[in-house]
């Protein structure tokens, strides 16, 4: 059991990838569509590239969207609205004319009889109300078929049938009551039935949409068939026309048919190896090129989670609606993998992923050009994401090769630009817009996962920030000193390829220690008082080594990212304080050395070595007398050798060939800082 246990910590990390490589492998396959992929690529307009093609079993041939959409057009509108007829509305009418009436009859003053004019009345209510009345305004032929709704029975009548109640007044006359000419009792019936009749038709628009939606349900979408063993379309014909709606039928159904369980196993062992091998090759790259990145577990765990993230995201846009996949702003990926490592590795993950969503997406082709080229593109154009500038270029040079691209694609298509949807390049602007998410992200990660970008670090080489100002408060000797070394550190880190900034940030910082004791520290003192002179060697050293752990709890305490607390650690490595080494040597003739020595570790990467080389010349050159470019080159020399002698950088990954580049930059740097000057006359 032990044994077992021990195995599994020395290869914890091997088996975390493992972990990684399998859970990403089904996770992946998860999102993949589950149906036969067509074996045969064509275009339309092209000529088809491979031999003759017979069906190979019996299928429909499918309307294209054009033709059904035309068909729902024509349903739509020769569909027969539904009118319903509210029976209760006409007594209401009748009671109100006959209130009406008696309010304003006066017998003495009319001829004809009031039971006369109200038989008139009722009866020309019941001729109006015979198919019902409306006040709505319909765009109806006035011959148009529609079918009213009355309780339970429907009826079909003309349009035209139906009384508007802007016709009322016209429809009402004595003569057609056989009431005798009587123009006062007319317009008194008239005035009276106008007031009193009401609208009691309604179109029933539930019903008549339902009416719609079952006839366009019931729509054939199928136009033919293909009998088995048909030829479909032979080797150099133009795939066009009936052709490639047959070949899209085709397609559609070998992918949407029914699997056997035995062939859906299959499928999914195919998705699994070809998943497989795009994350192995993710897997050689890192491990042979970005080794430091392979050995960290969460810079590869943040790998994979923006890979998986991509594949979600557009899984679930294709769902939804397939026409809006190039809003998913996929570029963001290649532009946070930069921000956070390096373009040649983002551009790397940015295609792996695209070849993964290729079984995703309609037209994969098309697809995978267009978003391969917007990863080229931004990977050549972002440069330096800090400056909010450059990202709004570069997301308007990112669309533009987008509608170029797509614009490209639809001439080759169609041979026109008639074809050409506008509302597509507005799913690219949308694109590009979601693109500027990229700084939110790149904070959200960076607390998620501990990372540090380009950013931060920019913020963080702020002089002005409060923990800065702090330090030239308190030690403004060795904040003058962390500036030096700053820039003697950039400088190098730029000649050999290194992350200059990050170098510089960390250099900033890498003594921020001091401020606990500041005038334990020479650079600090004032007035020639050296406070060491009081103490006992081993209490000297004790002081000075102590500066590394107090850096690294100020450090904490700020929430500095991890990685500028890396070079508070390592920026003296396991070396001795060798002044009071010497001291207590000379004093006491033998010591314990681990009472002088930092606490390590020693750098481990090229950054931190390079501290370690600006931070140890820069400060024994306040030593120097009478600096001349031969002493400045042999000091130089002899700090950096003595340091490699000590084995310092063996954990850094450094060659001899850029710390002899580092060392002829230190030289230079130094030569120019003590230059001499000529000397002013008084």
């Amino acid at each position: 059991m032990k044994d077992i246990i021990n195995v599994v910590s020395r290869n914890q990390s091997i088996i975390y990838k493992i972990f990684l490589f399998v859970a990403s492998t089904f996770l992946i396959i998860y999102f993949f569509p589950k149906g036969g992929q067509f074996k045969y690529n064509f275009q339309k307009g092209k000529p088809w590239q491979y031999e003759n093609l017979y069906a190979p079993f019996s299928f429909t041939i499918k309307k294209d969207a054009e033709a059904l959409t035309e068909e729902q057009q024509e349903i739509r509108s020769n569909a027969i609205p539904y009118f319903d007829y509210d029976a209760f509305v006409v007594d209401e009418v009748k009671e109100d004319f006959n209130r009406l009436l008696a309010e304003t009859y006066v017998d003495s003053l009319y001829s004809t009889s009031q039971a006369k004019l109200k038989r008139a009345g009722i009866k020309i209510i019941d001729e109006l109300y015979k198919y019902g009345v409306t006040d709505q305004i319909f765009s109806y032929d006035e011959n148009k078929l529609v079918y009213l709704k009355n309780g339970n029975q429907i009826s079909e009548i003309n349009f035209n049938q139906i009384v508007k109640t802007d016709n009322i007044k016209k429809l009402v006359s004595l003569p057609a009551a056989n009431i005798s000419e009587e123009n006062r009792n007319e317009l008194l019936l008239k005035a009276v039935i106008d007031i009193a009749v009401k609208p009691n038709i309604e179109l029933d628009t539930k019903l008549t949409e339902a009416s719609i939606k079952a006839e366009i349900d019931a729509i054939n979408p199928n136009r033919g068939i293909i009998e088995q063993g048909g030829r479909i379309v032979a080797k150099g014909e133009v795939v066009e026309g009936d052709k490639y709606q047959i070949l899209e039928s085709l397609k559609s159904e070998y992918e949407s048919q029914v699997w056997t369980k035995s062939n859906y196993l299959w499928l999914l062992v195919g998705y699994g190896l070809l998943v497989m091998l795009v994350l192995l090759m993710l897997f050689l790259f890192l491990k042979k090129y970005r080794t430091d990145i392979y050995e960290n577990n969460t810079k590869v765990t943040f790998i994979f989670f923006n890979i998986l993230l991509m594949v979600l995201i557009t899984t679930i846009v294709v769902k939804l609606d397939a026409k809006f996949v190039y809003v998913v702003p996929l570029c963001i990926l290649p532009l946070i993998l930069k921000a956070f490592f390096d373009p040649r590795l983002g551009l790397f993950v940015h295609v792996l992923t695209v070849l993964l969503l290729g079984f995703i997406v309609p037209n994969s082709f098309e697809y995978m050009f267009l978003q391969i080229i917007a990863g080229i593109v931004t990977i050549l154009t972002v440069s330096e994401l800090y400056k909010r500038a450059n990202l709004f270029v570069s997301v308007g040079q990112i669309t533009f090769i987008y509608i170029v691209g797509y614009f490209a694609f639809v001439l080759i298509h169609e041979g026109n630009v008639s074809e050409l949807e506008p509302e597509t390049f507005g799913y690219f602007v949308l694109s590009g817009l979601a693109t500027l998410f990229a700084h939110p992200l790149i904070y959200f990660f960076e607390k998620l996962f501990g990372l540090v970008s380009d950013v931060s670090l920019l913020e963080l080489s702020d002089t002005n920030s409060k923990l800065l100002k702090e330090l030239a408060n308190k030690a403004p000797g060795t904040f003058h000193h962390s500036l030096n070394v700053a820039n003697l550190a950039e400088t190098a880190a730029q000649e050999i390829g290194a992350n200059s900034m990050l170098v510089r940030v960390g250099a900033l910082y890498h003594d921020i220690g001091k401020m606990a004791n500041p005038t334990y520290f020479t650079e600090n003192q004032v007035n020639g008082v050296n406070t060491h002179n009081e103490l006992d060697p081993t209490e000297s050293a004790s002081i000075i080594i102590g500066h590394v752990i107090n850096g690294i709890e100020i450090a904490r305490k700020n929430k500095l990212p991890d990685r500028i607390i890396d070079f508070i650690r390592t920026h003296h490595g396991k070396s001795l304080v060798y002044y009071f080494y010497k001291a207590a040597l000379d004093n006491d003739g033998e010591v314990n050395k681990e009472d002088f020595q930092y606490p390590g570790p020693l750098p481990f990467s090229k950054e931190t070595a390079i501290l370690m080389m600006s931070d140890s010349v820069e400060a024994a050159s306040k030593s120097l007398k009478d600096p001349t470019s031969t002493k400045i080159d042999n000091f130089v020399e002899k700090i950096i050798d003595g340091q490699m002698d000590q084995g310092q950088f063996l954990n850094s990954n450094i060659t001899f060939k850029e710390i002899q580049l580092i060392k002829k930059v230190l030289k230079k740097k130094l030569n120019n800082i003590y230059h001499l000057r000529v000397e002013y006359p008084e």
